[in-house]
């Protein structure tokens, strides 16, 4: 089952959103003298699934080429 359009432009708004945040959330707590490494890692590893799933978004907004 295939998202419409619509959908899937909202959710990529909404995963671009929070991938924003985390990055301006880890610059900010990487500022700070005694930074917790293990949050700062879950947050970069959330990032990082965020920035896949932009990825398959754009992919699947993409027509086809060969249809």
């Amino acid at each position: 089952m295939h998202l419409d359009t619509e959908a899937l432009h909202s959710k990529l708004a909404a995963l671009t959103q929070e991938h924003r945040e985390l990055d301006a959330a880890i610059s900010a707590l990487m500022q700070e003298s005694s930074y917790d490494q293990f949050r700062v890692s879950r947050m970069k590893k959330r990032k990082l699934l965020i920035k896949d799933m932009i990825s398959r978004i754009n992919s699947q907004l993409i027509p086809d080429l060969n249809a």
